[in-house]
């Protein structure tokens, strides 16, 4: 598994096929994002992240979309170092960790917060984060200071700031990861948020 030192930015490759995954996957590490993610829905999914796999060559990468301890597991056998999941569930958390890999739950209320820190979780997903905003940052702080938050859904290159400055740990672009790339500076429009966070 490549060794994970941040998730300040995630790519998230949904959808794409093999050979658009690997291709992108190697834009995104080029242009200093420190993680790559490929949702694992269907055997595609499955398909694309063997070839993500494929070019890691030490690069951290994560399975998205893990519903099950099952799929948890299938994902860390192929390297997976990161396990997201759009909500929280006990036994995709708990397998993930026996992994060796760092479960990334999604939360959206106080009670989601509740149970991942119940389980020992200190890094969080806020999903879909468009929906509830970055002020939510703010206000989830009080009663738990220690949470740190992945900012998903509804983010791209624009708005991510917004989430940076209200004090997410990092950003994920999914539909918007494109658009990154497309940038006439990309890596330079990533090292400005990364430096937002440092």
């Amino acid at each position: 598994m490549g060794r994970l030192t941040a998730l300040r930015t995630v790519a998230i490759l949904r959808s794409l096929g093999a050979a658009t995954s690997r291709e992108l996957a190697l834009r995104s590490w080029e242009i200093g994002i420190d993680l790559v993610e490929v949702p694992v829905q269907g055997e595609s999914g499955w398909a694309s992240l063997a070839a993500v796999a494929e070019v890691a060559d030490g690069r951290p990468f994560g399975a998205g979309t893990v519903l099950t301890a099952e799929a948890s597991r299938r994902a860390t056998g192929m390297g997976a170092s990161v396990i997201l999941s759009p909500g929280i569930d006990a036994q995709v958390v708990t397998a993930t960790l026996e992994s060796g890999a760092i479960p990334v739950p999604g939360v959206m209320t106080p009670s989601d917060v509740t149970l991942a820190d119940a389980l020992g979780l200190t890094v969080c997903k806020l999903f879909p984060a468009s929906q509830v905003g970055p002020h939510w940052l703010g206000h989830i702080r009080g009663p738990f200071p220690s949470m740190r938050f992945v900012a998903v859904g509804g983010v791209d290159h624009l708005n991510a700031r917004d989430y940076l400055t209200a004090g997410a740990i990092g950003v994920g672009f999914g539909s918007s990861v494109q658009r990154v790339l497309d940038a006439p500076d990309p890596a330079g429009v990533i090292a400005e948020l990364h430096a937002l966070i440092a």
